[in-house]
């Protein structure tokens, strides 16, 4: 009788460990491919977070502000203040770029994006050949003039986090059709959209 019990024991902990194995490898999966899309340069792996760490980090450099541009900019500032030095492995985390102090522009985007959402600003990734950089819609006077990407009549201002001391709406250095994609960061979905223009 004991052994029977036992043996039923075994096997409903056997049968536990199964389908929490099984669960286990779907949400892994699941997680890697809400993280990585594909581009015509192989596979891009994002690395955003929001967290306590990074959410008081984006107030503790926006206290003060009071327009969306200066809040903006602080962030964009503090990024590029990172020393850019190449990762050749796969992108850091937000908090890891901190706490290294340095990274590339893989790095350097996903730490300034997820501040952004820390703030609730909506922010993209722009892939473009061995590169990647985020884009912002700000609607402010002072950036009257100053190109940047309509996307389906919508204006966009690049944040370049790989060049030290860069402003909002940093200039577009490459052509329209060299744009793989442009990603939702959060979701990791591209973005559709049907028009793409470089004007001020």
């Amino acid at each position: 009788m004991s052994s029977k019990f036992a043996r039923g024991i075994a096997l409903l902990i056997m049968a536990v460990a199964f389908v929490a194995f099984v669960y286990g490898t779907y949400k892994a999966i699941g997680i890697v491919q809400k993280r990585q899309i594909g581009t015509d340069e192989g596979i891009y792996s994002n690395h955003v977070t929001t967290n306590r760490q990074i959410e008081a980090q984006a107030h503790r450099l926006t206290k003060g502000c009071g327009s969306r541009l200066c809040e903006v900019q602080r962030l964009l500032d503090y990024v590029t203040h990172i020393p850019y030095r190449i990762n050749r492995f796969q992108a850091h985390s937000p908090q890891r770029t901190i706490q290294n102090n340095f990274g590339d522009c893989d790095d350097k985007s996903n730490l300034l994006i997820s501040m952004l959402h820390a703030l609730g600003i909506e922010a993209y990734f722009v892939l473009v050949p061995k590169h990647i950089f985020v884009i912002v819609p700000l609607d402010d006077a002072r950036l009257n003039g100053i190109p940047g990407l309509w996307i389906d009549s919508r204006k966009f201002y690049i944040l370049e986090s790989t060049a030290e001391g860069s402003r909002v709406g940093f200039p577009f250095r490459y052509r329209i059709d060299q744009i793989e994609a442009i990603v939702e960061p959060f979701s990791n979905q591209k973005v559709e959209y049907r028009e793409i223009i470089y004007k001020p």
